[in-house]
């Protein structure tokens, strides 16, 4: 049943390099009171304070590495989002609300099989309103819409967009391409549902983290091929570009946390049938043989401690070289995943005003 989410979004809205209190009087940002209590990791000299208290806290909350368990076992280990949580209880920091409502259905998959999708509709008198179909990151093996949801619950009371969040079916269970074509099927499902949801037609956007922000750029390939309208905007958050584990930010960052080399090649291994499915164009967007023109205007986002930084930016350039409108923004001194700890790392606050700020031009 529908009801008030209260789990996580901005304490306030930062737009424009200022910071505003929003219109519920939240609390002002406190997270700058969190502080690491122990060294910077080697692999990680210029990490900021606060980023490395999560880093430390979700390594006491889980201390095996997740390429070390089974995937239905690692899908159970506490998450960054755990993280953020517990150091906001323990600095007794009110976890901050949204103004939103969530609600669940149940929509056809890759195949007509069933997947669920989690909706978040701002609490606002009018309508219809924007939607944005997002993806959640997790290497196409864990994470769910519950796990990103302070990445949604932002998006949509900053965008004032309705945020479709697709729980994809995850892998070994469902190899390469089931992810993929899922995420097509629910982006297709949304196009022809929009109605239902109190949603703009016009207006639909396509975001994603990680492995979704792989495929929120690759769904947009799918529509375009399929002739189904393009979507407003694409929003790729430190996404999967490439599959060389070898590039220079994976050679800097092998061994970082929350995202490594081993965890990456963990997740390969569960996703892939064959190392070949890596070559084609559903992973390797930034391959020669891939072809990206014709794309809406895309915002990356990236982080600057992430093996995956230097694909983003060969994403962009791709993007770019193929005709394509590309904001490109790096983040210093945050992790992979930092996009959804805003109440604690103010790069994320940053990077969300950003996203937001993005979405909402391409819907007016």
């Amino acid at each position: 049943m529908p009801g008030r989410v209260r789990s996580a979004s901005f304490y306030s809205l930062l737009l424009a390099g200022t910071l505003l209190a929003c219109e519920d009087h939240r609390e002002p940002f406190q997270g700058q009171q969190i502080q690491a209590t122990g060294p910077k990791p080697d692999y990680a000299p210029t990490i900021q304070p606060q980023m490395l208290a999560v880093i430390e806290e979700l390594g006491r909350l889980a201390p095996t590495p997740l390429e070390q368990l089974p995937p239905a076992e690692a899908r159970k280990q506490p998450t960054f989002k755990d993280a953020v949580n517990s150091l906001l209880d323990k600095n007794k920091i009110p976890r901050p609300t949204a103004n939103v409502t969530s609600s669940q259905r149940t929509i056809p998959g890759y195949n007509n099989v069933p997947i669920r999708v989690v909706v978040y509709t701002p609490n606002v008198p009018t309508g219809p309103l924007p939607v944005i179909v997002y993806y959640h990151g997790g290497g196409w093996v864990i994470g769910s819409p519950e796990v990103y949801e302070n990445s949604t619950l932002a998006l949509a009371e900053e965008t004032g967009a309705i945020v479709v969040s697709v729980d994809y079916r995850l892998s070994p269970e469902n190899k390469f391409p089931t992810a993929h074509y899922d995420a097509y099927a629910a982006y297709e499902w949304v196009r022809n549902n929009t109605a239902s949801l109190n949603g703009n037609p016009d207006k639909v956007a396509i975001a994603g983290e990680s492995a979704g922000g792989n495929m929120a750029v690759w769904v947009s390939m799918m529509a375009r091929t399929r002739k189904l309208p393009l979507p407003a905007h694409i929003l790729s958050v430190y996404p999967v570009a490439n599959n060389d584990l070898f590039t220079p930010s994976y050679n800097q960052y092998a061994n970082a946390k929350p995202l490594s080399r081993p965890l990456v090649e963990y997740f390969v291994a569960n996703y892939f049938n064959s190392p070949a499915d890596g070559e084609t164009p559903l992973i390797s967007l930034i391959d020669a043989g891939t072809d990206l023109s014709g794309l809406p205007p895309t915002t990356i986002i990236a982080a600057e401690i992430d093996p995956l930084q230097t694909e983003g930016q060969q994403l962009r350039d791709k993007l770019q070289s193929q005709g394509v409108s590309v904001t490109y923004q790096l983040y210093t001194g945050v992790t992979h995943e930092f996009f959804g700890m805003y109440a604690i790392v103010p790069e994320a606050q940053q990077a969300q005003a950003l996203a937001a700020t993005q979405l909402r031009n391409a819907f007016n």
